[in-house]
C-alpha cells in the first residue's frame, strides 16, 4: 500500500496535519480555561471547530468547483497564516479572535476533507482505497493518542501561542507534501444552476444510491449510539470504583483498538465488501457497549478495545463506498454530505446521553444502546441492493 507514491504522500500529510489539529484541539480549551476560569467558554472551542460540519453539503460544493490539489494547498496556507494571529491572544478580550480562527479552522477542515477524499479517489488505485482509508484511520487514531499529550506539554511550557505556531508549521509541511503529489486533474466544468441546486444535487445522488444510502443511515445511527455511550463513560468508571481520570486509560485502549482495525480494514473490505464489513463492526460494537454495564476491570478494557475496533468499521466502509460509487464531478459534495449525516448524530447523542445519565441507571442505557446497535447491524446485513446506479 505505502509503495503507491501518492498514497504514501497522502498518509504523510494526514499524520502531519492530524498531529497539529489534535494538539490544538486540547490546548485551545485549556487556554480559554486559564484565561477565563469558565468551563462553558472552554467548551465553546470544540463547538466552534465542529459547528461548520453542519454546513458540510454547502461547503462541499467548493471541492467540486476547483481542482482539488490547488484547493488543498490554498486551504493549508490559509490556516498556516490564520493560526499565527493567535499569538496576539493574551487576555479574555482576545477570545473573539480565537473563536473566529477555530470556526474558520472547522470550515476549512470540511472543505479539506471533501477535496482530499475526491482527490484520493483519483490519485490512488481504486483497489487500494479500502487499505488507504484504513491506514488513514490508523494515522488519525495514532495522532489522537500522542498529539494531545505533546500539545499539553508544549502549552504548559510556553503557552497557547506556541501550540498555534506548531499547528501552523504542520500546515506548511502538509502544503509541501501536497505539492509533491503526482496527479492530473482536469479543470472542473462550469457549474450550472444556483449554489443551492448544486448542493442538492450531491444530496440527491447520495440518497438515491442503493448502496450508499443504507451505509450512511447505519453510520448515522451508529454514531448517535456512540455519542450516547460516550456520555456514559464516567458513570462506567465510577461503577468500577476509579477516579474520573481512569477514563483516559479506557480511551487509550479504545484508540489502540481503532489502530488495529485500521491496519486490517483493507483485506477485510476486499473479503467482505463494505456492507458486511460495516455490519460486523456494528455488531462487535453492540456487544461491547452492552457488556460495559458489568463492573469488571479486565472486561472494561476488553470492551474498550472492542469499541475501538468496531466503531471505525462503518466509517471506513462508508467513505470507501462513497469514493468508489460517486462520479468525480460530484464527489466533493457527496463526501461532505455523507460526513454531515454520519457525524452530526454523534453530538446529538452526547447531549442526550449527558441528560439521560442523570435520570436513568447507566446500565439500562448501555443495554438499550446495545440493542439499538444490534438492530442496526441486522438491518444493514439484511439489506440487499437490487441495483447500483451507473
Amino acid at each position: 500500500m505505502v509503495r503507491d507514491r501518492n498514497a504514501g504522500l497522502y498518509l504523510a500529510g494526514v499524520v502531519i496535519s492530524g498531529f497539529g489539529t489534535s494538539a490544538l484541539w486540547l490546548a485551545s480549551g485549556v487556554w480559554v480555561k486559564d484565561l477565563t476560569g469558565s468551563d462553558g467558554l472552554a467548551a465553546l472551542c470544540a463547538l466552534a471547530m465542529w459547528a461548520p460540519t453542519l454546513a458540510g453539503p454547502l461547503l462541499g460544493t467548493l471541492a467540486d468547483r476547483f481542482r482539488r490539489r490547488p484547493l488543498l494547498i490554498a486551504a493549508s496556507l490559509l490556516m498556516a497564516v490564520l493560526l499565527l494571529t493567535l499569538c496576539a491572544v493574551d487576555s479574555p478580550r482576545g477570545l473573539w479572535l480565537l473563536y473566529a480562527v477555530l470556526f474558520v479552522y472547522g470550515a476549512a477542515g470540511v472543505v479539506h476533507d471533501a477535496a482530499e477524499s475526491a482527490l484520493v479517489a483519483t490519485a490512488v488505485d481504486r483497489s487500494l482505497l479500502g487499505d488507504f482509508n484504513g491506514l488513514r484511520m490508523t494515522a488519525d487514531e495514532g495522532m489522537k493518542l500522542l498529539a494531545p499529550l505533546a500539545g499539553a506539554g508544549l502549552y504548559a511550557a510556553y503557552g497557547g501561542a506556541a501550540v498555534a505556531v506548531l499547528d501552523s508549521v504542520t500546515f506548511l509541511l502538509a502544503t509541501v507534501v501536497y505539492a509533491f503529489l503526482r496527479v492530473r486533474e482536469d479543470r472542473p466544468a462550469r457549474p450550472t444552476g444556483s449554489r443551492r441546486e448544486q448542493t442538492a444535487e450531491g444530496a440527491r445522488r447520495l440518497w438515491a444510491h442503493p448502496v450508499l444510502r443504507p451505509l450512511v443511515l447505519a453510520g448515522g445511527a451508529t454514531m448517535l449510539c456512540a455519542g450516547l455511550s460516550g456520555a456514559l463513560v464516567y458513570a462506567v468508571v465510577d461503577a468500577l470504583g476509579h477516579s474520573p481520570a481512569y477514563a483516559g486509560v479506557l480511551y487509550a485502549v479504545q484508540g489502540a483498538g481503532s489502530v488495529a482495525v485500521g491496519l486490517l480494514s483493507g483485506p477485510a473490505l476486499r473479503r467482505l465488501g463494505e456492507r458486511r464489513f460495516a455490519a460486523y463492526g456494528i455488531a462487535v460494537l453492540a456487544v461491547a457497549v452492552a457488556l460495559r454495564a458489568v463492573p469488571d476491570d479486565p472486561l472494561a478494557w476488553t470492551c474498550s478495545a472492542a469499541i475501538g475496533a468496531g466503531l471505525p468499521a462503518v466509517l471506513i466502509a462508508t467513505l470507501t463506498a462513497v469514493q468508489r460509487e460517486t462520479p468525480a464531478p460530484l464527489l466533493g459534495r457527496v463526501t461532505a454530505t455523507a460526513n454531515t449525516l454520519v457525524f452530526t448524530p454523534n453530538v446529538l447523542g452526547l447531549a442526550a446521553g449527558a441528560a439521560l445519565v442523570e435520570l436513568l441507571d447507566h446500565r439500562l442505557l448501555l443495554a438499550t444502546v446495545g440493542c439499538v446497535l444490534t438492530a442496526t447491524a441486522a438491518a444493514l446485513l439484511g439489506h440487499r441492493p437490487l441495483a447500483v446506479s451507473p
